[in-house]
């Protein structure tokens, strides 16, 4: 179900939504582009990518499929690995880099929700943006951890994986996409929620273990 049914049902919801995922979206790709500058590479940054700006990130047709599918992209940054310093090491770096990001939004997330908390400071409308900014960072981090081209994962192990066998490392590359599309369609159209049974668990460890963190950095406040 895209988020366009959510405008019908509850605009304040679905604004709070559009405003997480759109920000998530944007430093993910940032983080992209900001890693392979580091590392020697700087496409994204001739082409105006390393930026917040969500114009540079959103992708027409990939936000119309978030809003009326539930599943949609952003532009993906432009890499080129020839112009990094260790090639295959460094584009795992670079694609690690998203998903970490969003990892970092979530802690941080979690560490303003529990410090609003404690203080008594945490009203409903904050009770709610901190409650889809940490989950929609937490489910867009996992998801791109999915080894199966073109997600991030898909780069970070198919890069191990070339450096012992190159020909699995083109069979995902060619399937990859075509698997993931797969997944997707059954998600959406069907009532067999696989991204489910692999997303939840893993959320829910990841949450409760920054919720763990952040309730001892702030014990002695």
């Amino acid at each position: 179900m895209g988020l366009i049914y959510i405008l019908n049902s509850n605009p304040v919801i679905f604004i709070v939504i559009v405003v997480a995922l759109v920000f998530a979206l944007c430093v993910h790709e940032f983080s992209h582009g900001y890693i392979a500058y580091i590392y020697g590479d700087d496409t994204a940054y001739r082409m105006g990518r390393l930026t917040l700006n969500p114009l540079k990130h959103l992708d027409p047709i990939g936000s119309m499929m978030i809003l009326f599918i539930g599943f949609g992209y952003a532009k993906p940054v432009p890499v080129n690995p020839n112009n990094l310093n260790n090639p295959r090491t460094d584009m795992i770096k670079v694609a690690a880099a998203g998903p970490i990001s969003n990892f970092i939004l979530s802690f941080l997330g979690v560490l303003f929700f529990t410090l609003l908390s404690k203080f008594s400071l945490l009203q409903d409308n904050y009770r709610i943006f901190f409650t889809y900014f940490i989950m929609i960072n937490t489910y867009l981090g996992l998801f791109n951890l999915i080894p199966i081209y073109p997600l991030d994962g898909g780069q970070i192990f198919g890069n191990f994986i070339a450096k012992y066998d190159k020909n699995i490392f083109i069979k995902l590359n060619k399937y990859g996409p075509k698997i993931l599309l797969g997944v997707i369609i059954l998600n959406v159209f069907t009532s067999i929620p696989i991204l489910s049974w692999i997303l939840d668990t893993p959320a829910k460890l990841i949450i409760s273990a920054f919720s763990f963190i952040a309730e001892t950095l702030l014990f002695f406040l």
